[in-house]
C-alpha cells in the first residue's frame, strides 16, 4: 500500500489518522505541492486532478480523502471508524459530520491561514473577521452537538477525524476552540489520548493555497 501525500495537507492527515487507527502499514510517497510535484505526469496518472491524498492498494487507486476513508472502511473494517452496520442513522450522521468538517470548517480555517500569512499591511481585515466569526460559530455549534456525548456520532469515527487537523492549529491562529466550550475541551482531550493523533505529522499553520 502506498499513500501519496503532502504532510501539511489536512485531508492527507485525515487519511493518515484512519490508516493508523486501523493499524495498516503503508509507504508514504511525499508530493511537495510547493514544488509542483502534483503537476508531474506520473502523479497525474494517479489523480488527473493533481490533488493529494491518493491511496494505491495493490491494483486499486483511490483519491479524495472521504472516498479513501470509505474504501479503507470497506476493505479493512476492523476496527470500525463508522458506527455498526445496521445503525443507518448513526452512519449517516458520521458521514454528514465528515462532510461538514471538509466543506465548512477545514476550508475556512485554511483561508484564514492564508490571509494571516500575508504581510500585515496586505491583509484583508474584513475577510479575517468574517472567517473568524464563521469558525467561532461552527465551534459553538459543535459544542452544542457534543452535549452529553463523547464523540459526534456516538463513537470515535470519521466524523471526529475530519475536524482534527485544523482543530489542532486554531490556537496558533489566535482562536481557542475550548474557551467557554467545555464539551469541545473534553472532546479534544479525548482525541489527543489516541496514538493516531498524538503521532500525526505535518500539523502546522504553514499556508498552502487550496488546502
Amino acid at each position: 500500500m502506498k499513500l501519496y501525500d503532502f504532510l501539511p495537507c489536512p485531508f492527507g492527515q485525515k487519511v493518515r489518522i484512519v490508516l493508523a487507527e486501523k493499524g495498516l502499514s503503508y509507504e508514504l510517497v511525499e508530493i511537495d505541492l510547493t514544488q509542483g510535484d502534483q503537476r508531474r505526469p506520473e502523479f497525474r496518472r494517479l489523480n488527473p486532478f493533481g490533488r493529494v491524498p491518493v491511496l494505491v492498494d495493490e491494483d486499486t487507486t483511490v483519491y479524495d480523502s472521504t472516498i479513501i476513508a470509505e474504501y479503507l472502511e470497506d476493505e479493512y473494517p476492523e476496527p470500525p471508524l463508522l458506527p455498526a452496520v445496521g445503525s443507518s442513522a448513526l452512519r449517516a450522521l458520521a458521514r454528514t459530520w465528515e462532510d461538514i468538517a471538509d466543506t465548512s470548517f477545514t476550508v475556512q480555517v485554511g483561508q484564514l491561514m492564508l490571509e494571516m500569512s500575508k504581510p500585515e499591511g496586505e491583509r484583508d481585515a474584513n475577510r479575517i473577521q468574517r472567517l473568524q466569526q464563521w469558525i467561532e460559530q461552527m465551534l459553538t455549534f459543535l459544542n452544542h452537538q457534543l452535549q452529553g456525548q463523547d464523540f459526534l456520532a456516538s463513537q470515535f469515527s470519521v466524523a471526529d477525524i475530519g475536524f482534527v487537523p485544523r482543530l489542532l492549529i486554531l490556537k496558533e491562529l489566535g482562536l481557542d476552540p475550548a474557551a467557554n466550550r467545555g464539551n469541545i475541551d473534553g472532546w479534544i482531550k479525548r482525541m489527543l489520548e489516541r496514538p493516531s493523533i498524538q503521532n500525526l505529522q505535518g500539523v502546522t499553520v504553514q499556508p498552502i493555497a487550496g488546502i
